[in-house]
């Protein structure tokens, strides 16, 4: 029987969590470790972090080293939002210790063609030293923003335009920073948030346009960004408390790339922090939350995902999909020759060992 890949995970926030959780329960991994920054967190089982009704006898570390000597890969879902330095650093050391590493927290590497040249050869000789192997991918699924898009223009015979599109709203997502400071729900319409400023939203989704273009064999040689936010109409009751009338109460988020004059690949965000907030602008289907792939082309196809995952949100489940992408590529890339890969590259699905595919459908 073939050994399981011991994965640590490092960071216990909301990604951490669900990767804890995905880890001690998918075929052909093993959770060998949890690290933590914080010393509070230090010490406690990783079933406290993941939700786990038993305990997995893997304890939260602040000690990397010691937690690195006891895997072969990493799943870093440490925030790389305000720290990019400090999380290219940590997934540096990891790789440069020989380990393999999966993770959503560097932007710039959904696409490593395009990504910063420091950057990559940094990476490059980290993981060349230590023989290992690096996936970035996002967490909004990056298989709905790269792998699906490419396989969704498969099914078509012509192509105008790919819109990769999320529509959510946020009045179960327990979130503080990422929906009052990242997405500025809650605050002035005076003041643009830190996601919606210009360049950011490039500099977030302009990789995975550029991806799916090369994908598609396409050269993107433009990308724009059109935002519209609107108000709250009334004040609203979410679970993280009073959003007051008259405050940013929606967004939609546009990254557009185009080629040779034309809107080709498109990143599209609609954001609200309640279902009663811009009732005139798209909305899901059914619950609070769903990802599509829409190509207009002939044919016309929409592919629309929607995961749940029990006593969780909508987001809930899109995040579990986001780190099962990333934790099910561990056992196809550390088959593969030291370096970056990225959301083309590796397989939507890794062929396991029979006893571990076995253990899926248990």
């Amino acid at each position: 029987m073939q050994r399981a890949i011991g994965v640590a995970v490092w960071g216990t926030g909301n990604m951490g969590s669900t990767a804890i959780r995905s880890t001690a329960a998918f075929p052909g991994l093993a959770l060998a470790g949890v690290i933590t920054s914080s010393a509070d967190k230090a010490g406690r089982d990783a079933a406290t972090f993941g939700g786990l009704e038993a305990p997995t006898g893997i304890a939260a570390t602040t000690d990397v080293d010691a937690a690195l000597a006891a895997c072969d890969a990493v799943a870093y879902m440490a925030s790389g939002d305000i720290r990019p330095d400090d999380a290219l650093a940590d997934i540096e050391r990891c790789l440069r210790a020989g380990r393999h590493v999966v993770t959503p927290s560097l932007y710039s590497l959904y696409d490593p063609a395009s990504a910063p040249a420091e950057w990559i050869e940094r990476l490059t000789a980290a993981a060349e030293e230590g023989r290992a192997t690096l996936l970035v991918s996002g967490v909004d699924p990056g298989w709905g923003n790269d792998a699906l898009a490419v396989t969704a223009a498969s099914l078509c015979t012509r192509i105008n335009t790919i819109t990769c599109q999320e529509i959510f709203d946020y009045s179960t997502y327990d979130q503080p920073f990422a929906v009052k400071v990242s997405c500025g729900f809650g605050g002035s319409m005076d003041e643009t948030p830190m996601m919606l400023l210009p360049s950011i939203p490039t500099m977030v989704w302009g990789g995975n346009v550029r991806l799916v273009g090369r994908g598609l064999g396409i050269e993107i040689d433009e990308i724009t960004e059109e935002v519209e936010r609107l108000p709250l109409e009334e004040t609203v009751e979410t679970v993280m408390g009073t959003f007051e009338k008259g405050t940013q109460g929606a967004f939609w988020l546009k990254v557009i790339g185009w080629s040779d004059g034309r809107q080709r690949i498109v990143i599209d965000h609609i954001t609200r922090i309640h279902p009663s907030c811009a009732p005139h602008w798209p909305q899901p289907d059914q619950g609070d939350g769903e990802h599509r792939v829409v190509v207009d082309g002939d044919p016309q196809l929409t592919i629309t995902s929607r995961a749940d995952v029990p006593g969780g949100t909508r987001a809930d489940g899109g995040n579990t999909t986001a780190a099962n992408r990333l934790l099910g590529a561990l056992n196809w890339l550390v088959e593969q020759k030291p370096g970056i890969y990225d959301g083309l590259a590796v397989p939507l699905r890794s062929a396991l060992p029979p006893e571990a595919e076995d253990a899926r459908w248990a």
